[in-house]
């Protein structure tokens, strides 16, 4: 059974091969990363575990009985009890499921270990797939708001971040009851 994991530095080498084995994958739905990760990716890889080390963000993989990682799932720029979720399966693992459960798993975490309030995440329009596991995992779509504003959860989405395609915010404000199981919010 999959098991989501903190991301930790001996997750390196299966993180690697599953960017490798599903980058076109992706690409066909946000914007490529291109060589200079791949060929940095190390450099990259410590990089996220300084942040994650720092508070800033949480990373996490979904990895298989056996040991691949069937996906990623991450909490980034975590700031005043708010936080944007962001998450990548591999093409094998699409469609069963995966995404959904594991998307809420990492809200349920959110709440309870991380003591977050509130998540968004973001998708382009035309990925409907994401769009389903989102509202399935209980976020709502956001209409644009101010994008002066940059505490506003329902600021437009930089559509750069989706091959140019436009996107769509969506929000989910996480359960009272989750967060008081967990205690006063800490650090990640």
């Amino acid at each position: 059974m999959p098991e989501l994991q903190r991301l930790r530095a001996d997750h390196a080498p299966a993180v690697l091969a599953f960017e490798l084995a599903n980058r076109a994958y992706f690409a066909a739905s946000v914007t490529d990363r291109g060589d200079a990760y791949f060929d940095q990716f190390a450099d990259r890889f410590g990089a996220l575990l300084a942040e994650q080390e720092a508070g800033v963000c949480v990373f996490h993989v979904l990895v298989a009985g056996d040991g691949p990682v069937l996906g990623r799932f991450n909490l980034y720029d975590i700031e005043d009890g708010a936080a944007e979720l962001g998450y990548r399966v591999a093409q094998h693992a699409a469609g069963r499921g995966v995404a959904t459960s594991t998307v809420r798993e990492l809200c349920r975490l959110a709440a309870t270990r991380y003591g977050l309030r509130t998540l968004r995440a973001g998708t382009s329009r035309a990925n409907v797939a994401s769009q389903r596991v989102l509202a399935k995992a209980g976020f709502v779509p956001v209409d644009p708001a101010d994008p002066a504003d940059p505490a506003d959860l329902a600021a437009p989405l930089d559509p750069a971040g989706f091959g140019g395609q436009p996107g769509t915010w969506f929000r989910r404000d996480l359960d009272d009851a989750s967060r008081a199981a967990a205690g006063p919010p800490g650090r990640c």
